[in-house]
């Protein structure tokens, strides 16, 4: 594989101007065609086989103007007023009639009519159906909705939205662009350049380019939530920036040996190349490992993330090599600037004196005092994850958005002046109901249910009766779900008499729905995830225990991810300092943290242990292996985890509490894998158990090929060529 690596990288720096030709007229036509298709993302999650998307399919199969997505809008009269003033209730069934003519709308329910207004008339609901699902909801369609609302605004009414679809303000600030700007410092500082630490950021961000035009391409022919393309983005351009900065650091310090560019860019791609590319396969492989799971969203989510680090991997091995050509004597020029001139130094000490490095006192040091290293850290690790034990899996609602949301304010009015059941209101879908009196039989039945704030039906038309229940609690109480299973077990009671069917449905059942199925599959992929990360890691590294040892600091560090996850977003720890606001966990989290923290942390391990190996092959000392190895790989290991960290924490400027939970815990992750278990217990592991951790049955060296992912074969392969090279010319006859 290395020689491959080789050959493929010193080809793109030949023919570098065809290479970036190639890249840019695909960035070309992935432009085009996402502007073409006109692709959408949504925010709806299902899951086909689930109670409450039976009842989605028998209302679009018989019911199909109830089964589109809806917009709740809240008129609020000002303080000391009520909405049934006669100004008030004018403006409003104006503003009524106004929605139900915007296109897409099927129907706009008067809060008068439909009987929604709250009990001390401060506020009316109003409900909106469309004729498509979110997904297919045009963002014309929800601009129009909002202008369509200026004459209740225009009388004095507070107007606010909520629902599957509602008007959101434009983010003031983009997550990606902080993220972007604190990488290009820790490239700066680790290069000491400007154009060496803008390489890897240009390669990136033309991977992140070409991704999200082709993921939004994707979008107009299959359904693709909006959590998968910030993962997508997330991941592309740290996963990018990491595999060109490893790429481009062993490139320079090839320069350093006295290598020509063209020969040095062959040896990093034969060398770090090859670790990249094992390391990119792993993330792609745990990502794939999303399918298996059985949930849609979550398999689209894992193949577009799999898909968007696959392009970065192909970049940073063909696009990369190309500019480095076009870059030429630059890259290694160093910045006269204060805080960038110590890069040149440590480039220089890596190659002719890594007993200096900064990462070699901390290795040796972490060395000698292994045992206490290896205790501290596994306890202080166990300690993070306790409250991993009280996680509780949900969607988080709008109550989890900041009140400058509309849907939050939304939210806090309806509960405030109807109570928390009418934000999670369920939907029952009563089949073989031919009459209104059999509906009013069920609802009567369904309002003496525990829990059960209020039930009434809403309509009866082709045998099928539709019954809105409200809780008495709110859509992420504990208590609503027990209600949920409630009604589902107790359906034959309910309906006796009637000879009904009775399904639960509606946007509150569908996310428990979800939660639930997510936990039950939660086992079954952690299984699936640590049986890949052995057989990847086995064949990787041709030993048993380092594949054993890397597992057990994959759950360490997944563990420690989930305990901070709860105790900051769901207990509510710090929340007023990171602007959160406690809620449920995400129950898709665990499943896409244990696949992307499979890939992560692979990638670290290997980019740690191939360096120890390497040694270790070289010299035989197993305990001096641990510490050189680590030694050398600490700094662009330590600037790698700083760029993907400060990516993921950037998304904390987001007001989605969907995407702030999945950067957090993604940072969290690569903070603790990289730092306390990669840079600090795996060498000390490695120096206590000493050469039996390379350890392998004879058997399996003779049956498995070495995938030479340190480049050895390569660079013995070289130093013969450069053997004979050296030779001189036989005379002549």
């Amino acid at each position: 594989m290395s020689t491959y690596l080789y050959r493929l990288s010193r080809w793109c720096f030949r023919h570098r101007r065809a290479t970036l030709t190639a890249w840019l007229l695909i960035s070309i036509l992935a432009i085009g065609g996402a502007y073409a298709s006109g692709g959408k993302t949504d925010e709806s999650f299902t899951i086909p086989g689930t109670e409450a998307q039976r009842a989605v399919s028998v209302l679009q199969e018989k019911l199909p103007a109830a089964s589109g997505a809806s917009t709740q809008i809240v008129f609020a009269a000002p303080q000391g007023h009520a909405v049934t003033e006669p100004d008030y209730r004018e403006a409003i069934t104006r503003t009524v009639a106004d929605v139900g003519s915007v296109p897409q709308v099927t129907a706009a329910s008067n809060p008068f009519e439909a009987k929604l207004v709250s009990p001390d008339g401060a506020i009316a609901l109003a409900g909106v159906t469309y004729d498509t699902a979110a997904g297919n909801v045009k963002e014309a369609t929800t601009r129009k909705l909002e202008a369509a609302t200026r004459t209740a605004k225009d009388a004095g009414l507070q107007v606010e939205f909520s629902g599957a679809v509602y008007p959101h303000e434009k983010a003031v600030a983009s997550s990606e662009a902080i993220g972007t700007a604190v990488a290009l410092v820790v490239l700066l500082v680790t290069f000491g350049s400007f154009v060496a630490g803008g390489l890897p950021l240009i390669s990136a961000l033309v991977g992140v380019a070409v991704s999200m035009t082709g993921i939004m391409t994707l979008a107009a022919v299959f359904e693709i939530t909006s959590a998968s393309t910030a993962v997508a983005a997330m991941l592309g351009l740290s996963c990018g920036i990491d595999y060109a900065l490893f790429i481009l650091s062993r490139h320079r310090a090839n320069l350093q040996a006295g290598h020509d560019p063209e020969e040095a860019v062959g040896r990093a791609a034969g060398t770090a190349g090859s670790s990249v590319l094992f390391a990119g396969l792993s993330v792609i492989i745990a990502l794939c490992g999303l399918t298996v799971v059985g949930i849609p969203f979550l398999s689209v989510m894992g193949l577009t993330a799999a898909g968007t680090v696959a392009l970065s991997l192909i970049i940073a091995l063909t696009l990369l090599p190309a500019l480095i050509g076009f870059a030429g004597d630059r890259l290694t020029r160093y910045s006269r600037l204060p805080g960038l001139r110590r890069a040149k130094k440590a480039t220089e000490n890596s190659v002719h004196a890594p007993q200096k490095l900064a990462g070699t006192r901390w290795a040796n040091w972490v060395v000698r005092r292994r045992v206490p290293v290896l205790v501290a850290g596994l306890l202080g690790l166990g300690l993070m994850a306790v409250p991993a034990l009280s996680m509780d899996l949900g969607l988080p609602g709008a109550d989890a958005r900041s009140t400058s949301d509309t849907s939050r304010r939304a939210y806090d009015l309806t509960t405030d002046h109807f109570g928390p059941g009418y934000n999670g209101t369920l939907t029952i879908v009563a089949q073989r109901v031919d009459t209104p009196e059999k509906a009013r039989a069920i609802s009567t039945a369904l309002g003496k249910v525990d829990g059960v704030a209020h039930a009434a039906p809403a309509a009866v038309v082709n045998d099928i009766a539709l019954i809105s229940v409200v809780p008495a609690t709110g859509p992420g109480d504990p208590a609503t779900t027990r209600l949920v299973h409630d009604i589902r077990d107790r359906r034959t009671e309910l309906a006796a008499g009637t000879g009904a069917d009775l399904l639960v449905g509606g946007v509150t059942a569908t996310n428990i729905d979800i939660a639930a199925k997510l936990g039950d599959s939660l086992p079954v992929f952690l299984i699936v995830v640590v049986s890949l990360a052995f057989v990847l890691l086995t064949f990787a590294f041709r030993t048993i225990l380092v594949p054993l040892k890397s597992i057990l600091g994959f759950l360490l560090s997944t563990g420690a991810a989930f305990g901070a996850q709860v105790a900051i977003f769901q207990w509510g720890w710090f929340s007023d300092a990171l602007g959160i606001v406690p809620t449920q966990t995400l129950c898709f989290l665990p499943v896409i943290l244990l696949a992307i923290m499979f890939g992560l942390s692979s990638d670290y391990e290997i980019f740690v242990v191939s360096r120890i190996k390497e040694h270790y092959t070289k010299h035989g000392d197993a305990r001096a292996a641990a510490a050189a190895g680590t030694g050398l790989s600490a700094r662009v290991v330590t600037a790698a985890a700083l760029i993907m960290v400060s990516i993921f924490i950037a998304t904390m400027v987001t007001d989605d509490p969907i995407t702030k939970a999945i950067g957090f815990s993604f940072a969290i992750g690569v903070l603790v894998d990289a730092f306390i278990v990669r840079l600090a217990l795996v060498p000390a592991l490695m120096a206590v158990v000493g050469e039996r951790i390379w350890y392998h049955p004879t058997w399996y060296g003779r049956l498995v090929p070495d995938p030479d992912i340190e480049g050895d074969k390569l660079e013995e392969h070289l130093a013969h060529a450069d053997h004979d090279n050296e030779q001189p010319a036989p005379a002549l006859a």
